[in-house]
């Protein structure tokens, strides 16, 4: 038996590996040109954050700086938007951008975004299913276990679903994102491409991100459909 990270069906790996790799370089390339192209407002992604949300009634959501390049999230456990040190401190076209899409994932929070509910209600089991349910099922695999192997399978779908919904979910703060930083004064319409073009490089990751999940769980099939022949 092939040992279970390299064996054939690696192959089918292979396209949404070409996709991820192009997606990282474009949203690295993307930031960093971006990064250098300063705002004429010259407010900081922090700033910037803390306004959008304090207009949207949302004082009670803290914008926290935090290490790490492109660590920015919102956390909806504990209502805080945290902003890497590149996006915190900066008063570029990209941190603005990123701050921004940041703060939309608020925004989806507090009105109550469908895709977003979902995403937080099956993130426990996906995140179990993301690792877990891949070594489960080459566990019975293994063992010649049919029962793993489909745990395994159903374990490992639910983070696909994770990742599809998670689609919707960043291309609405995106949308949300860009539309703020025009009706909020905060970019120029000179500005705006600039910081269009950082999201849309990020939306790609996500893209890639759902792709490799599909591949992933085609490997799994295969795999079993080619155990039982």
């Amino acid at each position: 038996m092939f040992f279970p990270i390299w064996d054939p069906t690696m192959i089918l790996l292979i396209p949404a590996l070409i996709l991820t790799f192009w997606a990282q370089s474009r949203v690295s390339s993307a930031f960093n040109k971006y990064s250098r192209v300063y705002t004429s407002g010259r407010l900081t992604g922090a700033a910037v954050a803390r306004d959008i949300l304090d207009r949207a009634g949302l004082q009670d959501v803290a914008v926290e700086r935090v290490p790490g390049n492109l660590s920015d999230h919102y956390d909806p456990r504990t209502r805080v938007l945290r902003l890497s040190a590149g996006v915190h401190d900066s008063a570029s076209v990209a941190a603005l951008g990123v701050a921004a899409h940041e703060s939309g994932h608020a925004i989806q929070h507090d009105v109550g975004y469908v895709p977003l509910t979902m995403r937080n209600a099956i993130w426990p089991v996906a995140n179990i299913g993301s690792s877990g349910g891949f070594w489960l099922f080459f566990l019975g695999l293994i063992f010649g276990s049919p029962m793993l192997q489909n745990i395994g399978i159903l374990l490992f779908f639910a983070a696909v679903i994770f990742y599809f919904v998670t689609l919707p979910v960043e291309f609405n703060a995106s949308s949300r994102a860009l539309a703020v930083l025009e009706s909020g004064g905060y970019l120029t319409r000179e500005e705006m491409p600039g910081a269009r073009a950082v999201l849309n490089a990020a939306a790609w990751t996500y893209v890639a991100a759902a792709t490799m999940a599909v591949a992933q769980l085609l490997r799994l099939l295969v795999l079993r459909g080619n155990r039982r022949d």
